[in-house]
């Protein structure tokens, strides 16, 4: 009877068996009688070995795990953003761009190949591809890159003309705002700094990384002192999200252009906006700082806080090693990753507003926080040891995120600045919502590289980060 009742315990932890035996096995149980459970004790069975019962998964990825998830989204996206002009009255793609007029556009797909969060998209595909080499992924940047570069003088010259035409492409050639502009120019720059011979494919990005580059450094609303800013809710507001709006585009021109004036001018960003927006006590930044206010709230939005600490990773990555704010940056990082790590939930995300658990889990926060930190371990800008177990919990919560079709659920659809904690809370996710699929791609391109460099190994039913392979499966591992 003790034997039945030990395999039945065991059996019904395990995941390997379907739900009709799982329900077999409690029957036979049950039937045997509660009684049998009284002799089940620390001295007879090995409760340590009982397994959890995770939501969202545990244990050591693999490389081809996190590839799987990774294609999925790409597939996904590949088929629903169509790299093609039509025309808007006949439904007619369009291959001859000398016809384009006012009645072409991009063809509509479940997202906008020029929005902010596609310029995310753009980056983290491109670091897919030199994380795997799997040139479906540069493909993919490419093509669309190719289709902007070769319509962009003919809708230049309808916008020089006066003509109204497709907005999304007007966001291409006369930028209003940090969102028309950063991500999507950070994203060309880095494909001209990855590839040099990029025109030989016909490729021309110079022309829209100057318009987009003009608008931020030149065009962007700005305080007194300079620091990113916007007229709306209120005049002299500061949005979080304007860290990665405008300032790796700004580093990333120094490394375009060979300036120094421009690492200048992001560091000098970043610090500004550490003095408004970040809260030492915590480690996080608030949403939204606005000049008026005697007092400034704090509301700690993930996908805000996302912003800033990608903005910190694409600004150490562009800067020169040796450069003299690097350090202080730098530091701010770390600050910043401390803060996040102590409010990471058990299932591995994040919450929508970061330290209020009762507020929804997200995923394009969660995704990533799992890029900045998986990156910033790979760097060796933090401790393996202390982060890597914590951004592999976060893979499986991005990972389980992501559903048969390669859509992504669970994020929070674009969202403006509040100042209460309802209006976040209340926020919809939607599968539509276009802020996840980069950072999921960018997520798993360098937990592949985590995976390569690392040696996390489960130890005693933990996983752990070691430097140097363990090769034994025993409970307890010394190196």
């Amino acid at each position: 009877m003790e034997s039945i009742v030990l395999f039945a315990i065991f059996a019904v932890q395990t995941k390997k068996i379907s739900n009709m035996r799982r329900l077999i096995i409690i029957s036979l149980v049950a039937f045997f009688g509660q009684a049998s459970f009284a002799q089940i004790n620390d001295s007879n069975t090995p409760l340590h070995l009982m397994k959890p019962d995770y939501k969202s998964g545990y244990g050591v990825s693999t490389v081809e795990g996190v590839k799987t998830v990774m294609d999925r989204v790409l597939n996904y996206i590949s088929a629903v953003t169509p790299p093609e002009i039509e025309n808007a009255k006949t439904g007619k793609t369009v291959t001859d761009y000398s016809k384009i007029d006012a009645d072409c556009r991009l063809k509509p797909g479940d997202f906008r190949l020029t929005s902010y969060e596609w310029g995310v998209t753009y980056s983290a595909v491109l670091a897919a591809y030199q994380a795997t080499g799997d040139k479906a992924y540069l493909d993919y940047v490419y093509q669309r890159f190719k289709l902007l570069s070769d319509v962009y003088p003919y809708f230049y010259d309808l916008h020089r003309s006066g003509k109204k035409f497709d907005v999304n492409m007007r966001m291409v050639v006369d930028p209003h705002a940090l969102d028309d502009s950063g991500a999507m120019c950070a994203a060309m720059i880095k494909a001209s700094l990855a590839d040099k011979d990029i025109s030989r494919q016909g490729i021309d990005l110079s022309k829209m990384i100057k318009t987009y580059s003009g608008f931020i450094l030149n065009k962007q609303y700005r305080l007194s002192d300079g620091t990113f800013a916007r007229i709306r809710p209120y005049r002299n507001s500061v949005w979080l999200d304007d860290m990665f709006m405008g300032i790796p585009t700004v580093a990333f021109m120094g490394r375009y252009t060979g300036e120094t004036k421009y690492f200048d001018e992001a560091v000098k960003q970043i610090r500004q906006f550490r003095q408004r927006m970040f809260v030492p006590e915590k480690g996080l930044f608030r949403h939204g700082w606005v000049e008026a206010m005697e007092e400034h709230p704090a509301f700690h939005w993930g996908r805000a806080n996302g912003w800033a600490i990608l903005t910190m990773c694409e600004v150490l990555d562009a800067l020169p090693d040796d450069y003299a704010g690097r350090d202080e940056v730098l530091s701010l990082l770390r600050d910043h990753i401390r803060g996040l790590a102590a409010l990471q939930d058990y299932d591995g995300y994040w919450h929508q507003l970061l330290d209020r658990n009762n507020t929804y889990p997200e995923a394009s926060a969660t995704a990533i926080y799992t890029y900045c930190i998986a990156h910033a371990i790979n760097k060796g800008w933090i401790d393996a040891k202390v982060y890597g177990p914590i951004v592999q919990l976060a893979w499986h919560a991005v990972e389980s995120s992501v559903n048969d079709k390669g859509q992504v659920e669970k994020v929070c659809v674009g969202t403006g600045m509040g100042f209460d904690s309802s209006f976040y809370q209340y926020r919809p996710t939607h599968v539509m919502a276009a802020h996840g699929y980069g950072p999921v791609i960018w997520a798993g391109s360098e937990m592949i590289k985590l995976l390569r460099q690392q040696h996390p190994k489960m130890n005693d039913s933990a996983v752990l980060f070691y430097q140097n392979e363990i090769k034994g499966n025993s409970p307890i591992f010394s190196e």
